[in-house]
């Protein structure tokens, strides 16, 4: 699969079969993952591989808990169907953890908030673009507090999980999702 058709064709799973990822593939996808661009090659990123039941239901807890604080300050009726089933069938979810001192110059500017975050992010990107070139879907989960995933996973350094990409074969055939006509989000200075 080409990398244009890759971009297409990704789509956002929240329905997994239980199948096992190898960990072959895993490695695949975390070295890929690995490639992405950061500010002075500082590689800000490390990875935590979740396959087990008992983590994935801690993570499960701290998105149920999450989701509920999220729904009652904001009111937003989305969240309350919101399901968060998946995260106890997906095979594996792999915590990406971004280190704040590995940025770039952009820490001295006005407004930078740390180039390291965008690398986790381009990481995260490279992961689901890789995920798909091997029939496998993704999802990127941030419904979490940062704070109380740091224990989960047991981070322990001043670092910071950007997010949880989850990863296995869909259950469910992956609908296209509309996008906006480009004409609406470009514009060029000549």
């Amino acid at each position: 699969m080409d990398i244009l058709t890759a971009i297409k064709e990704r789509r956002s799973c929240r329905s997994y079969l239980s199948d096992p990822v190898s960990d072959q593939d895993i490695e695949t996808i975390i070295g890929a993952a690995m490639q992405a661009p950061s500010p002075l090659n500082s590689q800000p990123w490390s990875f935590v591989v979740v396959t087990g039941a008992e983590v994935k239901m801690r993570i499960y807890d701290e998105a149920v808990r999450s989701r509920n604080f999220l729904l009652e300050k904001t009111n937003w009726k989305w969240l309350g169907r919101y399901d968060l089933e998946f995260l106890k069938v997906v095979p594996v979810m792999i915590g990406v953890i971004g280190d704040p001192k590995k940025s770039g110059a952009d820490i001295f500017m006005e407004g930078g908030i740390g180039a390291w975050r965008d690398a986790c992010g381009a990481a995260i990107q490279n992961m689901m673009l890789a995920a798909q070139t091997m029939s496998l879907s993704s999802l990127w989960f941030t419904m979490f507090d940062k704070v109380a995933m740091n224990d989960i996973l047991g981070i322990t350094d001043v670092k910071f999980p950007i997010g949880l990409v989850c990863h296995g074969k869909p259950a469910t055939a992956m609908a296209p999702v509309p996008r906006r006509d480009i004409t609406e989000v470009i514009r060029y200075i000549r």
